[in-house]
C-alpha cells in the first residue's frame, strides 16, 4: 500500500466536526475535486492531480484554517509534489497538515499518524533516515494505540517503516516488519487482497536485494496474480509488481526471461501517461538494458534514444540525470564499434560531470576513463592522453602512489605513449607499474608476467632487442612455473619472444616458438578458433620471411577462411590477413589475384575505422608498392600520399614510424623527378632517425645515402659531399664493431 493513499470517506468524521448545512455547497465542489485527484494521483498522473488538489485547497480554505477537511487536501497534496520530487513545497503544506491536524484533533489522534507518515517519506527521499524512522515510528505508536494492533493501518505503518529499515541496510528488522503486516493483512483483509499483494511484493524486493531469488519468485508471482484478479489499475500496482518480477530475472542474467515483463511494464506506463512522459523514459531504459544483455543491440538503440529524448525534453540537455543513459548508450555503440557515435555520448557525460563537481571524482574518473578509452580505439592517442593523465591523478589521489590498483592504469597511459612514439614516457610508466606489482605480489606473479611483457615493447620499438628478449624470457618463465607447459597464457607469451625475433629477422628463432604456440592452442581452443588463425597468420608471416612463400600461402589461407566463417567477412581481423595474402601475391607477381585483396582489405577497414583511421596507412602503402611494381606510379603517388597524411595525423610529424612512409613517397618523387618534393622529406627523414637512434646509428646510413644521392641529381654537389663523407664514416665504425664483436 502507498504511503499516499488517503481515504476521502469523511461523512461522519466532517459531522463530528460540526460542520453545517451551509457548508454543503463548497463541500461538494471539494468532494468532487478530491476524488478526482484520487483517481489521478492512483493512475500516476501527478501534474492532473496537483491541479485538482491545488483547486480542493481554496475550496477547503472556505471551511477556516483548522478544519480537518483542509489537512486533508494539504496533505494529498504534499504526497503529490513527493511523487514530482517537489520537495521544498512538500515539506510546506506537510508541516501545515500536521499542524492542523494535531491542533483540531490532539496529538494521539489517528489522521496525525497520517500526516506523520507522509512526513516520514519526504524525509526518506531526502536521505534523512533518522528522521524518517522517528516520524514513521511515532506514527505506528499512535495507530497502535489508536486502532488496535490488527488494524491494516498499522500493518501499512509497519510497512513504511520497514522500508526507511531497508534503505537503512537493517534488512533483518525490515524483513521482520514485513512480516508482521502480510500478517495483519491477511488475517483482517484476506489473502486475495490487494494490500496484501502490496506486502508480498514488498518482501519479494527485499528477498530480490539481498540475492534470495528462490525466495523472492513466488512472492513475486503470487502479488501480481493477486493484483490481476482483484481489478488493481495497472498502473501504479500492476506495474510495480510487473518490473519487480521482471528485474528478478534481469538479476540473475536471465535477460530473455525478463523480456517479455519489461515489454509489459513499458506498455503499461505508455498507455497510463502518454508515450512521452518523463516515467515512461524508465520504462525504455529498463528494457533497453534486457535487450542490450540478450545480444539484441539494434533493437536497444532506439529504446535508449527514445528514453534520452523524453529526459532531455524535461529536463534539458546539461541534467546530471542523462548520465546514466548516455553511458548506457555509449556503451552500446562501442560494443557495435561505432566509435565516433560513442566518442561524442562520452564527451557528453564528461561536460555534465565537469559542470557538476558535486557528482564525485570517481565519476568524473570513469568518464575521462571512457572517453580516454574510446579515443584512443580510434587512434586518437594525443587526445586521449591528457584525459587519462586526470584520471590516473584521481586514482592515485584516491588511493596513494604505490597501491597494487594503480599499476592497471599507469600501464594504459604507457600504451598511450607508447602509440604516440613516445617510448622513454611509457617505458618510465610501465617500469613504474612492474615495480609496484613486484612489491606488491611478488616477483613470480603472473600480473608481474603481463607487465614484464609490457616493458618489453618500448625496448623492442627501439631496436633494443637484448633488453626486450630477457623480459619476455622472464614472462614466460613466470607463465609457464605458474600454469604449466600447455596453457593458454604460455602460449601467448611463447607467440611474443617469436614475434621478437622476427622483427629481428630471426626467423629460424622465431618459427619453433611460433609452431609450438600453434599447438597449444589448436589443441586447447579447437582448429577453427580465431586464435588459432592468429597463430597461423604469424607462423605464415615468419615462414614468409624466409622466402618460403609457397608454404606461406596455406597458412595465410586457412587463417582467412577461419576468421571469415568465425568473424564475419566484414571483420577487421579478417582485413588483417587479407592485407598480408595481398603482398604476397604482389611478391609472387600475381597482381590480378593481389589488388582485390588490397581493395577488400581497405573497403572493411574504411567501413569499419572510417576513412581517417590511421590503421589505413599501411594497407595504403602496400597497394602504393603493388602499381610501382607495375610501373603504374600515378596509381602508386596517392596511395603514398595519403597513408603520409593519416600516419602524420594520428602520430604527429616526429614518430619514428613515419620514417618508411617518407622515404617511400621521396623515392617515388625522385624517381618522377619531382626533386623539390622529394628533398624536405629525406630531411624529415633523416631528422627522425638521428632523434631516435643518434648521430652515428647505422641505421642511418640508408636515408643519408639517398639524400646525398638526390642532391646529386639536383646537381648539388657541395651540399652532398659532406653527407657523403659522414656516410662514409658510420660505415666506417660499423665495420669495426662488426670486427670486434667477432
Amino acid at each position: 500500500m502507498k504511503v499516499t493513499r488517503v481515504c476521502f470517506v469523511l461523512a461522519g468524521a466532517l459531522s463530528l466536526a460540526g460542520i453545517g448545512y451551509a457548508a454543503a455547497v463548497p463541500e461538494a465542489a471539494w468532494r468532487k475535486s478530491c476524488d478526482g485527484a484520487r483517481q489521478a494521483f492512483q493512475q500516476g498522473k501527478y501534474a492532473e492531480a496537483e491541479k485538482l488538489l491545488l483547486a480542493a485547497a481554496r475550496q477547503a480554505e472556505a471551511f477556516g484554517p483548522r478544519d480537518p477537511r483542509l489537512a486533508v487536501t494539504l496533505n494529498l497534496l504534499g504526497d503529490t509534489y513527493l511523487k514530482q520530487d517537489k520537495l521544498a513545497s512538500t515539506g510546506l503544506v506537510l508541516r501545515r497538515a500536521l499542524a492542523i491536524r494535531e491542533k483540531a484533533l490532539g496529538k494521539e489522534h489517528a489522521d496525525v499518524a497520517e500526516s506523520l507518515h507522509s512526513l516520514g517519506e519526504l524525509a526518506l527521499a531526502q536521505g534523512k533516515y533518522e528522521e524518517a524512522r522517528s516520524s514513521h515510528e511515532r506514527a505506528l505508536d499512535i495507530r497502535k494505540k489508536a486502532l488496535g494492533e490488527a488494524d491494516p493501518a498499522v500493518a501499512q505503518s509497519m510497512t513504511l517503516l520497514a522500508n526507511v529499515y531497508r534503505a537503512e541496510n537493517k534488512l533483518v528488522d525490515a524483513e521482520n516488519l514485513y512480516l508482521l503486516a502480510l500478517g495483519i493483512r491477511n488475517k483482517a483483509l484476506g489473502i486475495k487482497h490487494r494490500d496484501v499483494a502490496q506486502s508480498l511484493l514488498n518482501l519479494g524486493a527485499l528477498y530480490k536485494a539481498e540475492a534470495r531469488y528462490t525466495a523472492a519468485q513466488p512472492l513475486l508471482k503470487t502479488a501480481i496474480e493477486i493484483l490481476e484478479g482483484t481489478g488493481a489499475p495497472e498502473y501504479p500496482d500492476v506495474y510495480a509488481a510487473v518490473t519487480a518480477y521482471g528485474s528478478l530475472f534481469f538479476m540473475q542474467a536471465r535477460a530473455s526471461d525478463a523480456e517479455p515483463y519489461y515489454r509489459r511494464a513499458l506498455a503499461i506506463r505508455e498507455k497510463a501517461l502518454g508515450v512521452e512522459h518523463p516515467e515512461v523514459a524508465s520504462s525504455l531504459n529498463n528494457l533497453a538494458a534486457v535487450l542490450y544483455a540478450e545480444g539484441k543491440a539494434t533493437e536497444a538503440e532506439p529504446l535508449y534514444r527514445r528514453a534520452l529524448a523524453i529526459r532531455e525534453k524535461k529536463l534539458g540537455p546539461d541534467h546530471p540525470d542523462l548520465v546514466p543513459l548516455l553511458n548506457a548508450l555509449a556503451a552500446l555503440y562501442y560494443s557495435q564499434r561505432q566509435l565516433p557515435q560513442a566518442e561524442e555520448r562520452y564527451r557528453r557525460v564528461l561536460a555534465i560531470r565537469e559542470k557538476k563537481p558535486g557528482m564525485g571524482d570517481g565519476d568524473l574518473a570513469a568518464s575521462l576513463s571512457n572517453l580516454a578509452m574510446v579515443c584512443q580505439e580510434q587512434g586518437k592517442h594525443a587526445e586521449a592522453e591528457p584525459l587519462y593523465r586526470r584520471y590516473l591523478a584521481l586514482r592515485e589521489k584516491e588511493l596513494g602512489p604505490e597501491h597494487v590498483e594503480l599499476a592497471a592504469p599507469l600501464s594504459t597511459l604507457a600504451f598511450i605513449n607508447y602509440a604516440q612514439g613516445k617510448y622513454n614516457e611509457a617505458e618510465a610508466l610501465f617500469r613504474r607499474a612492474l615495480a609496484i606489482r613486484e612489491k606488491a605480489l611478488g616477483p613470480e606473479h603472473v600480473d608481474v608476467a603481463a607487465t614484464l611483457t609490457h616493458l618489453a615493447l618500448p625496448c623492442a620499438d627501439q631496436a633494443r632487442y637484448s633488453e626486450a628478449e630477457p623480459l619476455y624470457k622472464r614472462a614466460l618463465e613466470i607463465n609457464e612455473k605458474f600454469y604449466g607447459p600447455e596453457h593458454l597464457e604460455v602460449a601467448t607469451s611463447m607467440h611474443l619472444l617469436a614475434a621478437l625475433y622476427l622483427a629481428q629477422t630471426n626467423y629460424r628463432g622465431a618459427e619453433p616458438l611460433f609452431r609450438r604456440s600453434l599447438a597449444i592452442r589448436e589443441k586447447l581452443l579447437g582448429p577453427e578458433h580465431p586464435d588459432v588463425a592468429g597463430s597461423l597468420y604469424f607462423l605464415g608471416s615468419t615462414v614468409y620471411a624466409l622466402a618460403r612463400l609457397r608454404d606461406a600461402e596455406p597458412l595465410f589461407k586457412r587463417s582467412l577462411a577461419i576468421r571469415e566463417k568465425a568473424l564475419g567477412p566484414d571483420h577487421l581481423d579478417v582485413a588483417v590477413v587479407a592485407h598480408l595474402l595481398a603482398v604476397l601475391y604482389r611478391d609472387q607477381q600475381r597482381y590480378a589475384e593481389s589488388e582485390p585483396l588490397f581493395q577488400l582489405t581497405l573497403a572493411i577497414l574504411e567501413r569499419k575505422l572510417g576513412a581517417r583511421h590511421p590503421n589505413l596507412a599501411a594497407v595504403l602503402a602496400n597497394m602504393g608498392h603493388l602499381y610501382v611494381a607495375q610501373a603504374a606510379y600515378g596509381k602508386a603517388m596517392p596511395l603514398y600520399e595519403r597513408a603520409l597524411a593519416l600516419q602524420k595525423a594520428s602520430l604527429g610529424p616526429e614518430h619514428p614510424n613515419l620514417v618508411a612512409s617518407l622515404e617511400t613517397l621521396a623515392d617515388l618523387y625522385t624517381t618522377e623527378s619531382r626533386f623539390r618534393q622529394a628533398e624536405p622529406l629525406y630531411q624529415q627523414s633523416l631528422a627522425i632517425r638521428e632523434k631516435t637512434l643518434g648521430l652515428d646509428h647505422p641505421d642511418l646510413a640508408p636515408t643519408i645515402e639517398k639524400y646525398a644521392g638526390l642532391l646529386r641529381k639536383m646537381n648539388r654537389v657541395g651540399d652532398a659531399a659532406p653527407l657523403e663523407a659522414r656516410l662514409a664514416e658510420i660505415k666506417a665504425k660499423a665495420r669495426i664493431k662488426v670486427n670486434k664483436e667477432n
